[in-house]
């Protein structure tokens, strides 16, 4: 269900002023131990569920790609040196969670090209029975988010893991009560204050994403203030 990421999107107002997501009801946080938590591209981990990782207190991280194609066209940055940088952020944003000794799963796919089967292969080594699978939802938007989603949910199938899904651009393109997303398998995960806060200081570890790498237009912001607004919220939403 790839959809076109573009303009401003549903805006955190409109998010904010819907009641529906009030009624929710709370993900009950018993993980056996530490999940997996699976980001297509750097950061999205921290977008989605840094602040259930600070709650928990352990996660271990598959990152599926390393980000080299989030700026094509820099001309600050080639792919290599933006994969090392978005690397490096990783590394900060699970310090600032008090997650600087985690496991880090570098899964070795191309940005832009995840091979679904040798991926399903590689979550399947790191899964075992009832473990807590942490990945983008299948129906996401965006290619890769949707091919880890389908991957996570074949080796969790496959080895009785538990899969979990966090939308990450649904809340940019779709709208409230839109029929394309399962909002009926929705939880929240409350954050308190302390969360919330670590959860901030990660996402700021990502300066290559959410300040411009230079003046030109290939080099602009992929996640501008009004994008991570939404990621800064009290709580944060999970797929069961």
């Amino acid at each position: 269900m790839v959809k076109p990421i573009e303009g401003n999107g549903t805006t955190e107002e409109q998010w904010r002023t819907w009641t529906a997501m009030r009624q929710w009801p709370e993900l009950t946080l018993d993980p056996p131990g530490p999940p997996l938590v699976v980001a297509p591209h750097p950061d999205d981990e921290i977008l989605g569920v840094a602040g259930l990782m600070a709650v928990l207190g352990h996660a271990d991280l598959a990152a599926v790609t390393d980000g080299e194609a989030s700026h094509p066209g820099s001309t600050v940055h080639t792919p290599a040196s933006l994969a090392a940088v978005r690397r490096s952020e990783t590394a900060e944003a699970l310090r600032r969670l008090g997650l600087g000794s985690a496991a880090v799963h570098r899964l070795g796919h191309p940005d832009g090209g995840i091979d679904e089967e040798r991926l399903t292969g590689q979550l399947a080594e790191l899964l075992t029975p009832g473990r807590w699978c942490l990945v983008t939802w299948r129906g996401d938007g965006h290619p890769d988010h949707e091919a880890t989603g389908r991957a996570a949910a074949r080796a969790c199938a496959a080895t009785g893991a538990r899969l979990l899904e966090y939308p990450i651009w649904a809340w940019h393109w779709s709208y409230p009560g839109s029929p394309d997303v399962p909002w009926d398998r929705a939880h929240r995960v409350e954050l308190p204050p302390a969360a919330r806060t670590a959860k901030a200081a990660a996402i700021a570890a990502f300066p290559s994403q959410t300040a411009p790498l230079g003046p030109d237009s290939a080099d602009a912001a992929i996640l501008p203030p009004h994008v991570v607004a939404r990621f800064t919220r009290p709580f944060e939403v999970i797929f069961t």
